[in-house]
């Protein structure tokens, strides 16, 4: 399942954070990747736990947690801190699949990567290239979404960016563990969730609907009950 959530930050957070990574050192992005991925990456990015990495990553986490379409989607047991990078000059990332686990290197507490997501902090308009291209069920997903805008992947998926041409593409990823592993069972809660938030808020007041309402989320309760793992 690919989502897309908009407005994940504010056009004034994203603004404060832009002012941060424009002022922020850079290495080279080469220092979180694996074996495999360590090929195919060439970006940019900031050291895990600097003090513009934990601001930013506090911010994102904090926007989570109010959003309502993140907290259905991926339902999500850990979240590993936000990393932050930025693609110019040509600059790409190879096709690949991220690593099964990763371990956040101030706890030292490992999850299992179930979702993947890119938060965009540049405007499409100001880069050319730069477009996740993420492998599902339905042929390769195009994605290169408004600053703000954040996308959320299976991490199980291939996926690379294409080169930027022109101006640079900064955004930030991070990784998830999520109460239900299966991404078919996510989904399905994920739809029978929204069906039933619309069916409430176009019935509101008849009263069959209503009780229909009640069922409904008695049923998405009780699959979570029996799917999720804590």
């Amino acid at each position: 399942m690919l989502v897309k959530i908009p407005n994940v930050l504010t056009p004034e957070q994203v603004a404060e954070a832009r002012k941060t990574l424009d002022e922020a050192d850079w290495v080279d992005g080469k220092v979180t990747a694996g074996h495999q991925s360590a090929k195919a990456k060439d970006n940019m990015q900031l050291p895990e736990g600097s003090d513009a990495a934990k601001k930013l990553g506090a911010m994102i986490l904090a926007a989570l947690g109010k959003n309502p379409q993140f907290l259905s989607a991926a339902l999500p047991l850990y979240v590993f801190p936000p990393l932050f990078n930025r693609y110019a000059g040509g600059q790409s990332f190879g096709t690949h699949v991220d690593n099964a686990i990763r371990q956040n290197m101030t706890t030292g507490q490992r999850i299992r990567t179930d979702l993947s997501a890119t938060l965009f902090f540049a405007e499409p308009e100001e880069y050319d290239g730069g477009v996740l291209c993420i492998e599902d069920t339905y042929g390769t997903q195009e994605v290169k979404l408004a600053a703000g805008d954040m996308v959320l992947y299976p991490s199980t998926s291939l996926h690379h960016v294409t080169p930027v041409t022109r101006g640079a593409r900064v955004s930030s990823f991070f990784w998830l563990q999520s109460m239900i592993r299966s991404d078919e069972q996510r989904t399905l809660l994920y739809d029978l969730d929204l069906a039933t938030q619309r069916l409430a808020a176009e019935c509101a007041g008849i009263e069959a609907a209503e009780k229909s309402t009640v069922q409904l989320t008695g049923v998405y309760h009780n699959l979570l009950r029996q799917w999720a793992e804590m």
